[in-house]
């Protein structure tokens, strides 16, 4: 039987928020992420605030309002759309006599269901137990245990908090092991790619931006890609030939979303690395979403982030294209506003691919360098070597030997002039 549920979104004044982002526009959001986890939705409210009640966040008036309504809904579980303390959601859930949970705990749960790796479900588990280790305090007079806690541990007290606190710290403890074990299997990778090597490019973007149809219309791949926000947590590559007929390899990557929790920030680091460690960044925002500047905003930020860290090169915006998806959605790419550097498309007409792949082409050039090599007749090996690594611009066949002008990353140009054995 399905869940009844309820979506309440608390909103400040808007002198005090975004002004490029609607209310309206946020609780649909809300409303699609409590959606993406099978929740029926049967209720939901803006709740103007005017001031932040330490108790339940709400106003008095507001929580009795709210109470009559999900009451008169049979409402199971109640989404509140914003950060809630222990303590609020305790008594938010004494008030409505239903299951409460704020924006961090559903997005921790949308998680948990789409990890589909063991990176990402070592992720999310640790998302998880640093939420849950959060809600472990003594302010949860009764113990009845409606939180919090490892596995099945029964039994009320004092004693059993610490137990349970103990357990968990040593269960983050041993993820984080499992996770650098993870990180260095995927730097070992990383590092067989760029002996390879091919370019690599990211899609990034605010998630239900189309990222994972657009990935799989330009390689063919399958991945999940549904009308659903986080439809794809894990990283996907695939191979991409660009149209000078150089290879390139494409990401996909987990979509970002405005006020991401910090555990998740964290936990999803080596997602991120992908970005990182990418030639080119795709950034492919939804131009139809009447928030798509918003969520562009969104997107940088967190990149900006990474870049206070140190995990990320401050001229990232040097190899980005902005990839403007959706324009099926305005009447064709012609209807989208683009600016410089900008290309248009619809991953699902196929409209702007083709200038996409030469955008994404020129940018992987951009890096290369020319060369020229006189190549014996009889040294056919060395000659499909450029031709698989490199982008032959001009040849000339002679008898003696055949000049070939090429061009190459310098990682390439660096193997093929290397001295041979022997």
């Amino acid at each position: 039987m399905a869940t009844r549920a309820a979506v309440i979104l608390p909103w400040e004044r808007p002198d005090r928020h975004d002004p490029g982002r609607a209310a309206e526009a946020r609780l649909a959001e809300a409303l699609g992420l409590a959606a993406s986890i099978g929740l029926v939705i049967v209720h939901s409210a803006i709740l103007p605030q005017r001031s932040v009640r330490p108790a339940t966040l709400l106003g008095e008036g507001q929580v009795a309002a709210q109470g009559e309504a999900i009451a008169a809904q049979d409402v199971v579980v109640t989404v509140v759309d914003a950060q809630l303390s222990p303590v609020q959601q305790r008594n938010l859930e004494r008030a409505w006599k239903c299951k409460v949970i704020d924006r961090t705990g559903l997005i921790l749960d949308i998680f948990g269901e789409r990890a589909v790796t063991r990176e990402g479900a070592l992720q999310v588990e640790l998302a998880h137990l640093n939420y849950q280790r959060s809600r472990l305090v003594r302010s949860w007079t009764h113990l009845e245990r409606q939180r919090g806690g490892f596995g099945f541990l029964g039994g009320p007290g004092e004693s059993q908090i610490e137990t349970d606190r103990r357990l968990i710290g040593e269960r983050i403890v041993r993820l984080k092991r499992e996770l650098e074990q993870v990180r260095r299997t995927r730097g070992l990778h990383r590092s067989a790619r760029r002996r390879v090597p091919f370019p690599v490019a990211a899609l990034v973007g605010y998630t239900n931006a189309g990222k994972s149809t657009l990935f799989n219309t330009l390689t063919g791949a399958e991945v999940s890609a549904k009308d659903q926000l986080f439809a794809t947590l894990d990283p996907t590559m695939r191979g991409l030939r660009l149209p000078s007929g150089r290879h390139l390899i494409l990401s996909d990557t987990v979509g970002f979303i405005s006020e991401l929790p910090t555990e998740l920030v964290a936990a999803f680091r080596a997602t991120l690395e992908e970005v990182a460690e990418a030639d080119i960044i795709l950034h492919v925002r939804d131009a139809a979403h009447p928030d798509s500047a918003s969520q562009r905003a969104d997107v940088i930020a967190v990149l900006a982030g990474m870049v206070e860290e140190g995990t990320l090169d401050a001229d990232w915006p040097a190899r980005t294209i902005e990839v403007l998806n959706k324009a099926d959605l305005l009447g064709g790419i012609a209807q989208v506003p683009v600016r410089p550097g900008a290309v248009a498309v619809s991953a699902i007409s196929g409209e702007g691919l083709e200038a996409l792949k030469g955008a994404i082409d020129d940018r992987a050039a951009a890096g290369m360098e020319v060369a020229d090599y006189d190549i014996a007749p009889a040294d056919g090996a060395r000659l499909a070597w450029l031709y698989q690594h490199g982008e032959v611009i001009g040849r000339e066949d002679g008898e003696d030997a055949i000049r070939v002008t090429v061009r190459l990353l310098p990682a390439d140009r660096a193997r093929f002039e290397r001295p041979r054995a022997g």
